[in-house]
């Protein structure tokens, strides 16, 4: 399967009759799947799909959708006769020339243009928008946003692999330089050991031998660093298995960063060599920078 970077871009424009519109799908990374759609309230079910097919098609990310929507005018627009209005206009005119008459006052005549241009008389018809054909031809065209939204995070999951992928091997490379380091201070541990135990053993008087055993155990398990480099060594497995694996990775990769780190951590603590502290440090170091990448994997 493949792996997939949560950073994520793609955009678009499209023209439909009356209505030309742009896209833009954007993401970054995230603990779960986070959707935040701006989309116009009168596209009746639109954003209710596209919510369907990025959750389809994302398992994590803070993914952001902006979907800008306009009319084109093509400055023919219909207009419209009021006719309540102009038979109102129609009556005061003739009312009005009546009374001027009566006055023998002769009036000019009026035009259809005179009474056109009075305002209200021809309205710009308001055309209602049918939704339907629109969304239609949204969805269609969002599949092609959708699809180059997804290569791109696949191109970054393919580079973030090979990143990953690099720190592995040097993580082994470190985890066996570990265990020669920690072979080759065994002399010093065992004289280290046996000072230690002349100390307890001189101070024993009194005290029981359960007591005595437990502290001989202690400074054994304190000096003993195997089990944090066999662990180091299983975690490079497991996580080189994820990454042949694929899919969504990220929350176990990033499990397995936590557990690189406490090994590391112990290590260094375990040492008592400056050499296989070196390492200790390093390890620490190349599982932090590790640690960045996969919070970027899906």
């Amino acid at each position: 399967m493949t792996i997939y970077s949560m950073t994520g871009f793609a955009s678009g424009q499209g023209v439909f009759e009356t209505h030309s519109w742009s896209w833009e799908l954007r993401s970054v990374n995230a603990k779960g799947l986070d959707l935040r759609l701006r989309v116009p309230d009168w596209l009746e079910g639109l954003e209710t799909h596209l919510r369907s097919r990025l959750g389809k098609s994302l398992a994590r990310g803070n993914v952001s959708l902006n979907l800008r929507l306009a009319r084109q005018d093509d400055g023919a627009g219909c207009v419209v006769l009021n006719k309540p209005l102009l038979t109102s206009v129609l009556e005061a005119l003739a009312e009005t020339e009546a009374l001027a008459q009566s006055k023998g006052i002769d009036l000019s005549v009026t035009s259809a243009a005179d009474l056109l241009s009075i305002r209200g008389v021809l309205e710009q018809s308001q055309s209602q928008d049918d939704p339907e054909p629109i969304v239609n031809e949204l969805k269609k065209e969002f599949e092609n946003i959708l699809t180059e939204f997804v290569q791109m995070r696949e191109t970054e999951g393919q580079a973030l692999t090979k990143v990953l992928s690099g720190q592995l091997l040097e993580i082994r490379r470190l985890t066996e330089e570990a265990a020669k380091s920690a072979e080759a201070r065994k002399p010093f541990i065992e004289e280290n050991l046996k000072s230690n135990l002349s100390r307890v053993l001189d101070n024993a008087d009194g005290v029981a031998p359960e007591r005595i055993a437990q502290e001989l155990a202690m400074l054994a398990v304190k000096a003993d660093v195997t089990e944090e480099i066999d662990r180091l060594a299983a975690h490079v497995v497991a996580a080189e298995e994820l990454l042949r694996k694929g899919g969504a990775i990220g929350r176990k990769l990033d499990f397995l960063m936590q557990e690189f780190n406490r090994e590391a951590n112990t290590l260094c603590s375990k040492a008592q060599n400056s050499q296989l502290t070196a390492i200790g440090l390093e390890l620490k170091t190349l599982i932090d920078q590790m640690r960045e990448q996969v919070q970027n994997i899906e």
